[in-house]
């Protein structure tokens, strides 16, 4: 008895996920495109107003050379601290552990100093507002 009940259940059409996501998806694709335009078009207003602004390039410069400064000392005093713990140490599983953070910490420094003059190659290349009328190069 208990197996007729569920394969009459088993028979009745059911409303799925995949029934009711194939009406809303043009819908869905429509407010996408119509939502992705809107980007593009404060993009051009954003760029005159960061360019016209008065101290705003030189701010944002200015904040970029200071968090490179900073990350490069920080480099450098997380090498030195490890390099001394490194002395220290005897355990070779610490030592070992102490090489890989000083090279997550080179490839952190490498990763910051490249990003600005990256940003205002490519920046450049593409158009981007921002790369036009700021100079992202640390030195």
């Amino acid at each position: 008895m208990q197996g007729s009940d569920t394969d009459s259940s088993q028979d009745k059409p059911k409303t799925t996920v995949r029934n009711t996501v194939g009406l809303k998806l043009p819908f869905a694709v429509a407010v996408l495109l119509l939502v992705a335009v809107e980007p593009a078009l404060a993009q051009e207003t954003s760029q005159s107003a960061v360019c016209s602004a008065d101290n705003l390039p030189g701010m944002i410069e200015g904040f970029f050379q200071l968090t490179t400064g900073l990350g490069i000392v920080g480099l450098a005093v997380v090498w030195q601290a490890d390099s001394l713990i490194e002395m220290f140490t005897l355990n070779p599983d610490q030592k070992k552990g102490l090489k890989q953070h000083k090279r997550s910490a080179m490839k952190s420094a490498v990763v910051l100093v490249v990003l600005g003059p990256l940003y205002t190659v490519a920046g450049a290349m593409m158009g981007l507002p921002l790369a036009q009328c700021v100079d992202l190069v640390p030195w």
